[in-house]
């Protein structure tokens, strides 16, 4: 389901403002691009001076010549070494902000709770983190300096302009206020449509993702045309969306530069007259025309600037959203600690759940199921009965609207979800490997476990014999989303994990599903061990998995329609005896 698009910010600019606290924590580097700001700002506004002196004293006399030139020398010199400190300091800047803006950025998505995720596009997320982040990398690295530089050239050249020619100053300050009208007129459009860029290309973005996660499912379908048509066709909307940007950042740009150089012309031409009829020397003139040739090409310095900041202020609006997204799932005040040692009692007390996708429709009602400590407990039912759902409630994905969950008599919602979930090891159906090592992956489940309790859980899972086999054994890249193995192969990984972790609750959905039969007898031998001692709670559709559980619970629509050991259930007839039926009887 698509995330709904923020609404624009009524003051996009002002967005902008939240990169100051990213920026405060590099004070160093802010206050040496400042200093080099300064020294190179007044070095260009001390050329039109030193060049009215070269043309004005060198020209005229040859003792002048030497201190004249080496005048200008000095200051260019000043300037290109400021310049050089400036672009070091700011450019580094950027990087650092950006880097920082990342870091929080991906530290908030990975706080956002399941409702979030359930709305939202992950491809559309990362291009928040690249595209957005990106835009703002060339606001902070370049177009803040660009903008404070010529900002003060503007004025320092237009002060310049009276001091050198009150008169010809006054004709160049009507082209200043021409020259910021179509910005300001243009800056709304060129917000709004910079914004739709930035969604066009989230939407891209998203749909490349989507394919190329399911890429083996888009081959198997032969889907390969259908899927480049529609990423061709989500490109040329993002590439029409950018042509308007690109056509208004064009039209306020050039409509700018030709006002503010058609008002430097004007003044060339009355100063050419002041020169011919001898009220101003040559150079006082190339002084003035310089000024005005900065505090111009300032101007439109400006206007391009004032386009880029639009168009990064949609992206840092789009990623300002995400920051100020709260998670639905958050620790207490004051969490209560889990006792040690955990015993692992599980108690669901008339819980109520409804996902915030189905409000009609509950996934749990009036649930009730008490686990003893120890206990192994199989749920059992048809698709859609809400096992999984009691997965996500135990691990505090969700909260239930009604009702209570409490693991060792302790309200799920008064625990920190952290120190929950580290009580909880995890065996899913669709087991998550990383593009990491066979080691990083098992070792996810304790990450300081040695390299000993490592091999250990692989052999209890059965996987140490294919690990083994890979060209550099547990140290192979196991490629992304476990490329490099079988569907079977995965589980037992993931299955080692958990036996690392050594949880005191354990959580399997169809945890052996994708093994082969000899597999499968070699991982319950291991399941077994590892459930001794333990709460267990397994999720199954294959009956013949759940056969030695303490207890099993049989689940309809969101309730328990009935609970005992396997012989019992069969002998109450009803669902259980149906779905064994169906299992059993080949």
């Amino acid at each position: 389901m698509n995330s709904p698009a923020p609404a624009p910010s009524k003051a996009p600019i002002g967005s902008l403002r939240a990169l100051w606290p990213f920026v405060q924590r590099h004070l160093g580097l802010f206050t040496g691009w400042l200093l080099a700001l300064a020294c190179s700002s007044a070095a260009t506004l001390s050329l039109p001076v030193a060049f009215r002196t070269m043309i004005d004293d060198g020209f005229s006399s040859g003792a002048n010549i030497d201190r004249t030139f080496g005048f200008v020398m000095v200051v260019v010199l000043v300037l290109a070494l400021a310049t050089a400190v400036r672009y070091f300091f700011v450019t580094l800047l950027g990087e650092r902000v950006v880097a920082d803006l990342r870091g929080r950025l991906y530290a908030r998505l990975l706080d956002l709770d399941a409702s979030f995720y359930d709305r939202s596009r992950t491809g559309e997320l990362v291009s928040r983190l690249t595209t957005d982040a990106e835009l703002l990398r060339s606001v902070v690295g370049s177009s803040m300096s660009v903008a404070l530089r010529s900002t003060v050239t503007v004025f320092g050249s237009l002060a310049m302009l009276f001091v050198t020619s009150p008169k010809l100053a006054a004709w160049a300050v009507v082209g200043i206020p021409l020259a910021v009208l179509p910005i300001v007129l243009g800056g709304r459009r060129i917000q709004k449509v910079s914004r739709d860029s930035q969604d066009r290309i989230a939407d891209a973005n998203a749909l490349a993702t989507e394919a190329l996660g399911a890429v083996r499912t888009v081959q198997a379908h032969a889907r390969e045309p259908y899927e480049r048509n529609r990423y061709g066709a989500a490109l040329a909307t993002a590439v029409e969306t950018a042509r308007r940007r690109i056509g208004a950042q064009a039209v306020v740009t050039a409509v700018a530069i030709a006002l503010v150089f058609g008002a430097v012309i004007v003044v060339l031409w009355s100063g050419a007259h002041d020169v011919i009829a001898g009220r101003m020397t040559a150079g006082t003139l190339g002084q003035f025309v310089m000024y005005a040739l900065i505090g111009g090409g300032s101007v439109g310095a400006l206007a391009e600037v004032w386009n880029e900041l639009q168009r990064a202020a949609g992206g840092m609006g789009r990623i300002n959203d995400l920051l100020h997204e709260s998670p639905g799932i958050v620790a207490p005040a004051q969490p209560r600690p889990l006792p040690a040692p955990l015993h692992g009692e599980i108690v669901f007390e008339a819980v109520t759940f409804h996902y915030p996708q189905r409000p009609d429709a509950a996934a749990l009602e009036g649930f009730e199921l008490r686990v003893r400590p120890g206990e192994t407990v199989a749920l059992v039912g048809p698709s859609g009965a809400g096992k999984s759902t009691v997965f996500s409630m135990l691990l505090r994905f969700h909260d239930p609207q009604s009702g209570r969950i409490s693991l060792d008599g302790i309200d799920l919602r008064e625990l920190d979800p952290a120190r929950l979930r580290d009580a909880i090891a995890l065996v899913p159906q669709a087991p998550t490997i990383f593009a990491a090592s066979a080691a990083d992956n098992i070792r996810y489940g304790r990450l300081e476990a040695s390299d000993a309790d490592v091999r250990k859980a692989a052999e209890s899972a059965e996987a140490d014999e294919f690990l083994d086999a890979l060209p550099q054994g547990f140290a192979s890249e196991l490629g992304e989303r476990g490329a490099r193995l079988s569907g079977g192969q995965q589980q037992r990984v993931a299955i080692a994990r958990a036996l690392l972790k050594d949880a005191p609750v354990l959580l399997l959905d169809e945890a052996t599903s994708a093994l082969d039969a000899q597999s499968e007898r070699a991982v319950q031998h291991a399941l077994e061990n590892l459930m001794a001692g333990r709460t267990t709670l397994v999720v199954a559709h294959r009956l013949a998995t759940v056969l030695k559980a303490d207890r099993i619970v049989v689940m309809d629509a969101g309730r328990i329609v009935a609970e005992g050991t396997h012989a019992q259930l069969l002998a109450q007839g009803g669902l259980y005896a149906d779905l064994a039926k169906l299992q059993f009887l080949d």
